[in-house]
């Protein structure tokens, strides 16, 4: 039996080849969407993952189309702003529905984005902005939404704070929060590629828990007593993203320190919360919790 052919746009990223290799485990046929300018380095690290390489304009409709013929999905794992994640992407879907692909797996991979309010978040307006697109296009489209990664529990994002033993929050130390680890969520997208009946949303977590519960969690991990720490309102953490917006802009970073403070908004809010959760869709992948993760990435100890 000949197997599925996958092509993935951004396998060189660090979400797309965790999603690259858990595609290879799983017997696809992996076709790499590279710019013909694409460096030495990343040409060989994707074909040392074992996959076959596509060079095409990623502005060019047509070309990238040629690249697409006989494949059953396309993954997204591109990252970046309204270039990358609506005009990129947005080649990409077209050149999809031109080359006859029936299925598109948008980069996403956030919380869930369809409740938030519009200008709250920038890096989730572009993708309800994409949602708009996709919908209207002559494809079948499934986002994978899980949360917050797991992997950023730390600078990325700072609520640990191991020098004092707290865990900030904002507004309530009881709300629940959503966290996947990257390799995790590359297993699904790749299962979800492979899978023919997707809906239009699939809605994952590996864990939830509470800021009062990753207190005790890390308490028990660190054998240090961590407690919640009161950060303020959402009120407050509203304006802290008003006046980081205003003095320190960085309006051609994907994650500056405001769009960072603008998910843990939507996170403690609740309006970003992922239920009913898809985790069950695939029963032979296993979850990491957020104990399991701190057990082997230690706050203390970075």
């Amino acid at each position: 039996m000949t197997p599925p052919t996958i092509a993935l746009a951004g396998a060189a990223g660090d979400l797309g080849s965790r999603i690259a290799r858990a595609l290879i485990r799983r017997g696809a046929d992996v076709r790499a969407l590279v710019r013909p300018d694409a460096s030495a380095a990343d040409r060989i690290h994707l074909t040392a993952l074992g996959l076959s390489l596509a060079p095409a304009d990623p502005l060019d409709v047509a070309a990238m189309a040629r690249t697409l013929e006989g494949v059953s999905c396309v993954v997204s794992a591109l990252n970046g702003l309204e270039d990358v994640i609506v005009q990129r992407q947005g080649v990409l879907l077209d050149a999809a529905v031109q080359a006859g692909v029936p299925r598109f797996i948008p980069s996403d991979y956030s919380e869930d984005f369809t409740q938030t309010q519009p200008g709250d978040n920038r890096n989730l307006d572009l993708r309800r902005e994409f949602m708009q697109r996709a919908d209207h296009a002559q494809i079948a489209v499934t986002s994978i939404l899980n949360g917050a990664f797991m992997d950023m529990l730390g600078s990325e994002m700072p609520i640990i704070q191991p020098a004092i033993h707290r865990v900030l929050y904002w507004e309530n130390a009881d709300q629940p929060l959503d966290f996947t680890t990257k390799d995790d969520v590359a297993a699904y997208a790749a299962a979800a590629a492979l899978d023919d009946e997707t809906p239009r949303f699939l809605k994952i977590a590996g864990d939830s828990l509470s800021v009062r519960t990753l207190a005790a969690t890390l308490s028990g991990v660190t054998n240090q007593p961590y407690f919640p720490q009161w950060a303020g309102n959402l009120t407050i953490l509203g304006g802290m993203i008003n006046l980081a917006q205003r003095f320190a802009p960085q309006p051609g970073e994907t994650f500056p320190a405001w769009q960072g403070m603008q998910y843990m908004r939507d996170m403690f809010s609740g309006r970003g919360k992922l239920s009913p959760l898809d985790n069950a869709r695939y029963p032979d992948l296993p979850w990491t919790s957020v104990r399991e993760y701190l057990s082997k990435h230690r706050p203390d100890q970075k």
